[in-house]
């Protein structure tokens, strides 16, 4: 008889998840808790979840997409479910007309289609700020658009990762649609999800350039965030295999595929630990400091925490892939993710042999040279000198009043036009510019003067 009840219940169960998947009988809630149903337990009895995302579009950023749908496999080979990853991505590669490979990405050379299975839950415009912070908080009112819905709905015992790959500035995060994510922005989104009882512990690898800038004198210690990130605050991170032949554009980046290239081999059980992880990563990747911020105290933790299969214990061996020759050569010593751009430009030229892909490349020279020149001007204005500029305030956030250099990025963009994934650099200029107490209406003043000396130009 309690057999019989056993199953009695069991079916009872299954009914009520195929009714809870359909949308019926339990109202709006219905989604949240055949989601809560699926949470795949850590090892410690909670679940992890996944926040993946691509902040560029493209098919010169080809490599931010494949470096995400490549963690998307190395999430599903650690056994998170799908609908504990939420995946954010232009996709717009994939079937690009430049690809070679129409409905393949690959991120590295010979690699295997990393674009197989992936969810594209944002895409297109969906891709933005908004939507980002409303998935990390687990807002579902939140969200815009027409996206999967799904968010982070993580609970007090859960384990977080989070990996973003795209360009960057001091202080800041691209987006492929509207405004950049600042760096307050997510510090603040992180505190508020810690503050509600949303994770027990969350780690955030960060690929972009001055990507330490956007953690540093602002992550606390104490509230189980642990962060990596591909560079410290003052340099760019590296694009790598850019010379592969049928592509004309670079298939990763140097910090990103550093990680994932050493997770691919990894048998469940196996116990490395973050710490472990940070100083291969760190050795290989060669053109930029990897920096950790936040909570250290979680570097003895195991990764298979987060993302790596789960299974019996076993020692995690020294390192995870090792590179062929061929594979070495093609990775080389990478490009600065700022001029990844313009190599492509070059690729496509050398490809082509036209003159329109020469004036492309004439006409980007040109307008980083005019936006360079436009701030030039606009600091000799402003600022009593260029080490004022330049000055970088060590261990402290990259500015005081972050609203006023939102408000200095708006106005010199309205001005003298977009900053782009190029121009990006010059934020640390206008921080500097609000700690030396100005403001948008002394930029709105002398940009207007520099930008109409040098009006801006439309890029590629």
């Amino acid at each position: 008889m309690a057999a019989m009840g056993t199953v009695v219940c069991l079916l009872g169960l299954l009914m009520l998840m195929q009714e809870v998947k359909g949308g019926q009988g339990l109202g709006n809630d219905g989604g949240d808790l055949w989601q809560e149903f699926l949470r795949l337990p850590t090892e410690n009895g909670g679940t992890k979840w996944a926040l993946l995302i691509a902040g560029s579009s493209g098919y010169d950023n080809y490599r931010h997409q494949a470096d995400v749908c490549h963690a998307y496999q190395i999430m599903k080979k650690g056994g998170l479910k799908d609908q504990n990853i939420v995946v954010m991505m232009y996709d717009d590669i994939a079937y690009n007309p430049k690809n070679p490979r129409k409905g393949v990405i690959i991120n590295k050379p010979n690699g295997g289609n990393v674009y197989a299975g992936v969810p594209k839950d944002y895409k297109g415009k969906d891709v933005n700020k908004n939507n980002f912070l409303a998935v990390l908080l687990g807002k579902k009112s939140a969200l815009t658009g027409a996206g999967s819905g799904k968010v982070i709905s993580s609970g007090p015992n859960d384990h977080v990762f989070v990996y973003y790959s795209d360009h960057g500035g001091p202080g800041v995060l691209s987006m492929p649609s509207g405004e950049g994510l600042y760096a307050n922005e997510l510090v603040q989104a992180l505190k508020k999800k810690r503050a509600g009882g949303a994770f027990l512990n969350l780690v955030v690898y960060l690929e972009a350039c001055e990507s330490g800038s956007i953690f540093e004198g602002l992550l606390p210690s104490n509230i189980g965030v642990y962060a990596m990130t591909a560079s410290n605050k003052t340099e760019s991170s590296w694009a790598t295999y850019c010379n592969t032949p049928g592509y004309t554009t670079c298939l990763g980046d140097l910090f990103s595929v550093a990680w994932m290239e050493d997770a691919d081999p990894r048998r469940p059980g196996d116990r490395q630990t973050l710490a472990q992880l940070y100083t291969i990563v760190k050795k290989r990747t060669t053109s930029s400091q990897v920096k950790l911020y936040g909570d250290l105290r979680l570097a003895s933790q195991p990764v298979s925490l987060y993302y790596l299969p789960p299974g019996p214990g076993i020692t995690s061996t020294a390192s995870g892939a090792i590179l062929t020759d061929d594979e070495e050569g093609r990775r080389g010593g990478g490009v600065d993710q700022r001029d990844a751009g313009l190599v492509y430009l070059w690729r496509e030229y050398y490809e082509e042999k036209s003159v329109e892909a020469w004036e492309r490349i004439l006409r980007e020279m040109e307008r980083r040279s005019r936006l360079d020149t436009s701030v030039d001007l606009i600091v000799g204005d402003l600022l009593s000198s260029k080490a004022q500029l330049l000055q970088v305030r060590a261990g402290q956030p990259l500015v005081d009043d972050w609203d006023c250099l939102k408000s200095m990025v708006r106005t010199f963009e309205a001005h003298c036009g977009p900053l782009g994934q190029y121009g990006m650099k010059h934020t640390r200029a206008f921080a500097n510019m609000c700690n030396a107490a100005l403001d948008h209406h002394h930029m709105a003043k002398a940009a207007s003067k520099a930008c109409t000396m040098h009006p801006p130009l439309i890029t590629y």
